[in-house]
């Protein structure tokens, strides 16, 4: 047993209900114990883990909670892709994709769909593209939304790919916005952006901070936070 604790794996990883998932590991200062989780695409199991922790430790905590990694990869859902089904999700709607080789590359949403040309192998990462642009538009007309409402000066908004997280605000005032948001419906888009705002005056999740954000917010908080817990992980089944 010993032994085989002194053994580190060169390239960690762990069979879940039959498949091979990598195991990325992220040492962090900070961390006092492992914590694990499934990627939001079911490609890897992530772990976060003291600096004095072995990655033989990690592993057999992997294989520890197959079965809890096993019923996670169970909710992930199918990978999707946009030109072969013909649609894109698109604020909490499908949309159908209107290709035409002699239209601009350019897309435009119009009455049938998003319009857009071009030669077809490229369609899929122009569409990402697409997808980019409008969440920077939208997230920027809800932050100016919020900040005025909150009697701030406009901040600034950046797009972020993270995969764990739908939105930051930094020490400088900056918010980092998951651009996946742009497929959920508005009111749970915008529940994120309205959170970072009150996060512009309140640095924490104290009762004032939550007070905050309820004047902000016009819709209802805990129904859009349900909505991400149910639904969050089908705004990952396409792109990669």
């Amino acid at each position: 047993m010993i032994d085989w604790l002194r053994r580190e794996p060169q390239d960690p990883e762990v069979e879940v209900d039959g498949r091979i998932l990598p195991i990325e590991l992220t040492r962090n200062a900070r961390a006092r114990r492992l914590t694990l989780r499934l990627a939001p695409d079911g490609s890897a199991v992530r772990i976060t883990l003291p600096h004095w922790c072995r990655t033989a430790e990690a592993v057999a905590f992997a294989q520890a909670r197959r079965a809890w990694l096993a019923e996670q990869l169970g909710k992930v859902p199918e990978r999707r892709d946009p030109v072969a089904d013909g649609t894109l999700l698109y604020r909490g709607d499908e949309i159908a994709l209107d290709w035409d080789a002699d239209a601009p590359r350019r897309a435009q949403l119009g009455t049938r769909g998003l319009l857009l040309g071009g030669p077809q192998e490229t369609l899929n990462r122009r569409l990402q593209r697409w997808l980019e642009s409008e969440a920077l538009r939208l997230f920027t007309e809800d932050t100016r939304d919020y900040c005025t409402r909150a009697d701030l000066a406009v901040a600034g908004v950046k797009l972020t790919r993270a995969r764990r997280r739908w939105g930051s605000c930094s020490s400088e005032g900056v918010l980092r916005l998951n651009w996946r948001l742009v497929q959920a419906p508005d009111t749970v888009r915008r529940s994120v952006v309205a959170h970072e705002v009150a996060h512009l005056v309140h640095f924490d999740h104290s009762p004032a901070f939550h007070a905050l954000l309820d004047l902000l917010f016009e819709d209802d908080v805990e129904q859009a936070n349900r909505w991400l817990s149910r639904h969050g992980r089908t705004l990952y089944a396409t792109f990669g």
